[in-house]
């Protein structure tokens, strides 16, 4: 189950820094570039419950082994893509392979486990889920330096044969036996999945696109919302996304009372535990996702480390996460699940707070990575004991829906991390660079504003 999902989280981040090689290998545009990084976020989000209710009703084996036979075609088909349009749509059938493997390994988990072991099992799961997204940029860096960008879809074909083997010889196919009622929520999948989608997109573009007024135009096939609009594309998919939402939680309301089955079983936010452990792994996945998609970017263009250096820098972050992660149901059996989440957020805060006052353009890259890892062993404490308290309370039957609610929740989180620290980041150096241009260096102003420009760019 860990190694499965270790394939999924790292292709969430592994792209990003092999992007420019893919660029100059394919000819990509910069519409294109943001494809091939997005469409894979705003699949998955928008298939996660939807593959989470399928598990609990065909076999959570079976959805999870489906879903890496379907990633590992995806990734082969990434490998070969000879353009733009063949990688994107890659991406996107690797999205749908993710959907499928996530909700399903942490509900099989949840289903099997007990007592010690089930402690354990969520202190893998929460480390693997933490940790390889940091992961990600280190080995995207050595596989697109050392071979080439494609060795960063070919790496997944051998890990995705022994995940299905293994699943197929050691895991046992639970599901839920609880009456599910009448009839298919397709209505549910539809409002889901456009709303998750539509939503995740309009954060994750923001930055790109505009977040009210159209910075650059947005281009799907042959359709393109101008830049000369009144409105940016990005404002709208957000509106829209909270739109089919709302109008989800109302349908899946109408369904249960008529009891019919639904995609989502809204009496699990009934769940004290479920519902603030829920709020909580979203903003681990706010800050976590912030983190990985600025510092990268810090480590290259101010302290002018490789990106293989940068990779390293972050992966002490991930090392710190596996550690604790693994450390954390001794720690709980002390103070209790929750106190080993609240000790690791106050880790988090402690390691971030301490990067911001060493960040300087001449901070050493020791001690950029020490504060990182006071900040990874929080992230794994929280998270390995975050993943145990939000299904703590959360029946065996329910657990798929229950698992596919925790990872959509943490997806949205990482999307908005994104798209916050990507818009603080371009709106500080619209402001702090040019004023220290002109206080530090004199340059003329015209020139400064094109010197911001490219810098933001």
């Amino acid at each position: 189950m860990a190694a499965g999902l270790s394939m999924i989280v790292l292709d969430g981040t592994i792209v990003g820094v092999a992007l420019p090689a893919i660029i100059a290998d394919l000819g990509m545009d910069l519409t294109s570039a943001q494809w091939v990084n997005s469409i894979y976020a705003v699949v998955f989000a928008a298939l996660l419950l939807s593959f989470g209710r399928l598990g609990d009703r065909q076999g959570r084996r079976t959805v999870f082994g489906i879903g890496v036979v379907v990633f590992v075609v995806a990734s082969v088909l990434a490998a070969l893509a000879q353009g733009a349009d063949a990688l994107i749509a890659a991406r996107a059938l690797q999205g749908i392979g993710g959907a499928m493997v996530l909700p399903a390994s942490l509900s099989t988990v949840n289903a099997i486990f007990r007592g010690r072991d089930r402690a354990a099992a969520f202190g893998v799961w929460g480390a693997v889920m933490a940790g390889m997204a940091a992961v990600g940029p280190l080995l995207g860096g050595w596989l697109t330096t050392t071979f080439d960008w494609r060795w960063i879809f070919i790496v997944n074909v051998p890990i995705g044969v022994v995940v299905v083997l293994g699943a197929l010889r050691f895991v046992d196919n639970t599901r839920s036996h609880e009456p599910a009622g009448p009839g298919v929520d397709v209505d549910g999948l539809l409002t889901s999945a456009l709303g998750f989608g539509l939503l995740v997109f309009g954060l994750i573009e923001g930055s790109a696109l505009g977040w009210w007024r159209p910075i650059a135009p947005l281009q799907i096939g042959g359709w393109t919302w101008s830049a000369d609009a009144p409105i940016s594309a990005a404002p709208v998919a957000i509106a829209l996304g909270v739109f089919f939402l709302v109008l989800f939680v109302l349908w899946e309301r109408h369904r249960a009372h008529s009891g019919r089955s639904a995609i989502l079983d809204l009496r699990l936010f009934a769940l004290p535990t479920f519902s603030w452990g829920n709020l909580t792994a979203m903003s681990v996945a706010v800050g976590e996702f912030a983190l990985v998609f600025v510092l990268p970017l810090y480590l290259v263009n101010v302290l002018g480390l490789s990106i293989l250096g940068a990779g390293v820098v972050l992966a002490v972050m991930a090392a710190g996460a596996f550690m604790s992660g693994a450390m954390a149901r001794h720690l709980a059996a002390r103070i209790e699940p929750r106190g080993v989440v609240v000790l690791g957020l106050s880790l988090e805060v402690l390691g971030v707070a301490a990067l911001v006052f060493v960040l300087g353009p001449a901070t050493s890259p020791a001690l950029f990575a020490a504060c990182l890892a006071v900040y990874g062993v929080g992230l794994g404490l929280a998270s390995a004991q975050l993943t145990s308290l939000v299904l703590a309370d959360v029946p065996t039957d329910r657990s798929g829906s229950g698992s596919a609610t925790q990872s959509t929740v943490r997806q949205v989180g990482s999307a908005l991390g994104t798209a916050v620290s990507g818009s603080v980041l371009a709106a500080r150096l619209g402001t702090d660079l040019a004023a220290r241009l002109d206080e530090v260096a004199g340059v003329p102003a015209q020139v400064a504003q094109q010197l911001v420009r490219a810098t933001t760019d």
